[in-house]
């Protein structure tokens, strides 16, 4: 498995924005689907924005789109979210993931590796 660090939450006004990063290490990068989830205490994992191994294929739930944008650098083994027009809904703990394919997925089971999390505040 690869390991997954995320870095860049904190704490942002409403209408503000983030950038947050994920560097991979230790395992396949390059050919795999990554995505970033989000979790509050009591739900479930959800879908935020997915990038295919080229970078060519993006996907964003409806609760994002528009706002966010998902990127990677398969150089440097890194990928990113930028956050922009941020709500008081988005607060969360942010996840990179690895997908187990290269196919576009966005089901939590279909990623078999997950950074630590990084906590996203946003204040209203």
């Amino acid at each position: 498995q690869v390991q997954l660090v995320e870095s860049g939450g904190g704490l942002v006004q409403a209408g503000g924005s983030l950038r947050l990063s994920c560097a991979a290490s230790g395992g396949t990068f390059s050919t795999s689907t990554m995505g970033w989830f989000r979790q509050t205490p009591g739900k479930e994992r959800d879908f935020v924005a997915l990038i295919s191994w080229s970078g060519q294929v993006t996907r964003y739930s409806d609760s994002v789109k528009g706002r966010f944008s998902i990127s990677r650098d398969n150089a440097k083994s890194t990928m990113s979210l930028e956050m922009n027009m941020l709500k008081p809904e988005d607060t969360a703990v942010y996840y990179c993931a690895r997908a187990r394919t290269s196919l576009i997925v966005t089901t939590p089971s279909m990623y078999d590796s997950w950074g630590q999390g990084t906590q996203v505040t946003v204040s209203s």
